[in-house]
């Protein structure tokens, strides 16, 4: 409904040039008032911006981060009407508050505060079941199950278990994690986490490359994540799809919680200068769930956003992002009642005019998620356009068929643990690990071939019959649109690993 989705790349892929990565410096950002807000500023997307900088310092604003490679500039201001009033000067194309304005005003604190909580609430929660496995012996002639691989549904449903047979994925290949940061200490990961390309983005959006900027600090979701995407086949813990790929943890994701759009814009930015072939994008861009085109303030983050993505898939970038957890039809008109999530929400019923961003935008693959009973998992969002593909995301309502018949998903978190969450935030790094075992496999192929390959290799799965009421409860109603294709809730498919490494 909102974008061009993948689907006009599986009727035609185009090749996309690669240019040269030139290095981001990581400069740090200017200690800030606490009454400033911050604003997306669109200049030029060619050429100095000089005179864009020159127009915020005029409307009295101060530059945090200038992205001339996408003609955008962070800035901030301590005026509400700082965007309006830089909007009517020269080399300025758009701009908009990117939170809202909630910086400023005295119930800011409070506000920003409460939806931090709500925002932390949100995040997948993951229940530590391992702190320590038992190391596993290798099996001759076959791949060795990893320790806690038996309770991994997930694998075998991207049959990533059989695809591991032929490869795991070539050590050229580096999957940024934009997340909350990955424990590289981890037994799991710490062979895989590469610190070259690594970056903080949290600083006001401005890039970070010591390794406390990328740690996880609050959050162990990155971790979970990074483990789905590439847990090492090291004969401890679990298994990711594509386990020998590198990682760079790019993380996005602030202490409370919230991805903010200057965040979101340094971890593409920075994806496409280092070289990063794919990206995993497990979150939408707060505060708003979903970006409206026609307020002028988030029209302008939009389409700040959306350059920094076409930046990253000229510079042969795959992009692949969760729809959220919603169990809303994003191909149909929507009650929002939850946004703006960083202050007080409004209700608002919203069309085709909104989107959920990142994953609804140009160059981005869009992930449902499935539970281990192969089929639309009760939370997921989805829409016969949005849902490009589908993954197992887990669900706690199915029931899997493993020693733990736990429908969730399994994988590594900070401190060398194991744990379980559900989440299209799980759904979407099996994708990204599928991804990277294509671009192993098929090194020379362009980021929209490597796009159109992902759908054409996916499993289809039709959709239900009638109204889906997946517990019965009647608390989850949702309806599949496209019939036996199953586009509505499921896109092309469900990933498969060992097409990606045999076709």
């Amino acid at each position: 409904m909102r974008r061009t989705t993948f689907r006009a790349f599986v009727a035609a892929a185009v090749a996309v040039s690669a240019a040269g990565v030139t290095a981001v410096t990581a400069t740090p950002a200017v200690a800030q008032d606490a009454a400033e807000a911050h604003f997306v500023v669109l200049g030029p997307q060619h050429g100095s911006l000089g005179r864009t900088e020159a127009s915020i310092r005029a409307a009295g604003g101060e530059v945090l981060q200038s992205w001339p490679q996408i003609g955008v500039v962070i800035a901030t201001s301590t005026s509400a009407d700082f965007a309006s009033e830089v909007r009517r000067k020269p080399g300025v194309a758009g701009a908009g508050a990117s939170r809202n304005l909630a910086e400023l005003g005295q119930a800011a604190a409070g506000a920003r505060a409460a939806g931090a909580a709500e925002k932390q609430g949100m995040l997948a929660k993951i229940d530590a079941v391992a702190t320590t496995a038992a190391k596993s012996a290798p099996v001759a002639g076959a791949v060795t199950p990893e320790p806690l691989e038996a309770n991994q549904w997930g694998v075998r449903a991207v049959k990533s278990d059989q695809a591991n047979a032929i490869s795991g994925g070539s050590r050229d290949v580096v999957v940024g994690v934009l997340d909350s940061g990955i424990d590289a200490a981890h037994p799991d990961l710490a062979p895989n986490v590469d610190a070259s390309t690594s970056v903080g983005c949290t600083n006001e959006g401005v890039p970070d490359t010591s390794p406390a900027a990328w740690a996880p600090t609050t959050s162990s979701h990155g971790t979970h994540v990074a483990g789905t995407i590439a847990a090492a086949r090291n004969g401890v813990g679990v298994a990711g799809v594509a386990p020998n790929v590198r990682l760079a943890s790019v993380k996005v994701v602030d202490d409370d919680g919230f991805i903010y759009p200057e965040y979101a814009i340094c971890g593409f930015v920075w994806a496409a200068e280092k070289g990063i072939d794919v990206t995993n994008n497990s979150y939408f861009i707060d505060p708003w769930y979903l970006w409206c085109k026609t307020d002028r303030d988030q029209a302008a983050v939009i389409q700040a956003v959306q350059r920094a993505v076409d930046y990253s898939v000229r510079r042969n970038v795959v992009n692949v992002a969760a729809l959220g957890n919603s169990n809303w039809d994003l191909s149909h008109r929507i009650t929002d009642s939850g946004s703006p999530n960083n202050g007080t929400p409004v209700e608002r019923t919203v069309g085709n005019e909104c989107m959920d961003i990142p994953a609804e935008l140009n160059g981005v693959v869009g992930v449902s998620a499935i539970g281990p009973e192969i089929r639309k998992s009760f939370y997921s969002n989805y829409g016969v356009i949005e849902a490009d593909v589908t993954a197992p995301g887990g669900d706690s309502r199915q029931v899997a068929d493993t020693p733990a018949g736990n429908g969730r998903i399994l994988s590594t978190i900070p401190g060398g643990g194991w744990g379980y969450s559900q989440g299209t935030s799980m759904a979407s790094p099996h994708a990204a690990g599928v991804v990277a075992l294509i671009r192993s496999t098929h090194g020379n192929w362009p980021a929209p071939l490597v796009t159109a390959s992902l759908g054409l290799r996916a499993d289809r799965l039709p959709c239900p019959a009638g109204v889906y009421d997946p517990d019965g409860s009647g608390q989850f109603l949702a309806t599949c649109q496209g019939g036996q294709s199953g586009k509505g809730f499921y896109g092309f498919g469900v990933v498969d690993a060992l097409d990606a490494v045999t076709r």
